[in-house]
C-alpha cells in the first residue's frame, strides 16, 4: 500500500499566531517539532495499517520544516517548492492508494481558525461555484483527479465539520478549536495518539468511500484585499473582474483551475 502525507502547519495543534508559523520566528522551533510529530504518528499509523511506501509533502511556508529524522525510514519526504500547479499535493499521482492530511485549516473567509486562509494571505476568500473553499478541498479534488481518495485529516474544528459535511467516511480528528483570535487546544501528545489511531483506522476501512467526485464544471472566484492584486490577476488568460476585488476564472479542466491559482494567487 501506497500512501501520500500532505502536511500544512496553522491546523497543528497549539498554533495560534503567525510567529508560531514562521521559520525566522524565535516562536518557530516548537510549533516545527509538534508538526514533526503530527506527521511521524501519521506516518506510523499508515504503517501499522500496512502501508510499505510513504511519500510525505511539506507544505507549509518555505516547505522546509519537518525535521525529516523524526521520520520512519519508510517515508520520502519532499522539501521545497517547484512551483508545480499540484502545489501541496505535487507528486501525487494514480500509484497512490490513499491521501491523508495533517495540520490543516479552516479556509480564509471562516472564522474558525485565527490563521484561516486559503492558499495566500492577498486573498480574503476563494471560492469554487460560489461557495468557500478550503485547501483540504482544493487538494482533494487534485486526489479526485488521479482516483485517490483523502482518508483522514487533522487540523481545526471548524474545517473538520466542512470535511465532514463533503464526506462523512473521510476520518477527522480535531486537534484545536479557534475562537477570535485565541485557540483551545488538546494536549500534544494526545494528538499525536489520536492521529496515529485515526491515520490506522481510516486506512484499514473502505478507501473507496471517501471518493469526492470532481463537478463537470468550475467557476473559480478570488476575493482579494487590495483591489491592485486583482487587477493584475485579472490580466491572466481567461480570467476577469468580477469587482474591483474579484477575479474570477471557469474551465471544465480542474488541473487548468490549479494552474490559473498558480498564477492568480
Amino acid at each position: 500500500m501506497k500512501i501520500y502525507i500532505s502536511a500544512d502547519i496553522e491546523g497543528v495543534t497549539g498554533t495560534a499566531d503567525w510567529d508560531e508559523t514562521e521559520k525566522k520566528k524565535p516562536d518557530y522551533r516548537e510549533f516545527q517539532e509538534q508538526m514533526t510529530n503530527e506527521v511521524a504518528a501519521a506516518c506510523e499509523g499508515a504503517l501499522n495499517a500496512g502501508a510499505d511506501e510513504i511519500l510525505v509533502n511539506d507544505a507549509h511556508g518555505t516547505a522546509r520544516n519537518i525535521i525529516a529524522s523524526e521520520l520512519p525510514e519508510q517515508a520520502g519526504l519532499i522539501r521545497g517548492w517547484s512551483g508545480h500547479p499540484l502545489v501541496m499535493v505535487e507528486h501525487l499521482d494514480k500509484t497512490f492508494d490513499a491521501v491523508v492530511m495533517i495540520g490543516y485549516h479552516s479556509p480564509g473567509g471562516l472564522d474558525t481558525n485565527p490563521l484561516a486562509h486559503t492558499m495566500s494571505l492577498r486573498a480574503v476568500s476563494v471560492m469554487i461555484d460560489g461557495a468557500i473553499i478550503s485547501e483540504f478541498l482544493l487538494h482533494a479534488y487534485a486526489a479526485a483527479m488521479f482516483g485517490g481518495p483523502v482518508v483522514f485529516v487533522s487540523g481545526d474544528e471548524g474545517l473538520c465539520r466542512q470535511v465532514t459535511s463533503i464526506n462523512k467516511a473521510i476520518q477527522t480528528v480535531a486537534v484545536k478549536q479557534g475562537i477570535g483570535g485565541s485557540v483551545i487546544s488538546i494536549h500534544p501528545k494526545q494528538a499525536v495518539r489520536k492521529i496515529k489511531e485515526g491515520v490506522e483506522s481510516a486506512l484499514k476501512a473502505d478507501p473507496s468511500s471517501c471518493m469526492i467526485p470532481l463537478p463537470e464544471q468550475f467557476r473559480l472566484e478570488v476575493r482579494f484585499k487590495k483591489h491592485q492584486n486583482a487587477y493584475r490577476a485579472s490580466h491572466y488568460p481567461g480570467a476577469a473582474l468580477s469587482s474591483a476585488h474579484v477575479v474570477s476564472f471557469e474551465n471544465s479542466d480542474y488541473f487548468e483551475i490549479l494552474r490559473a491559482m498558480t498564477f492568480i494567487l
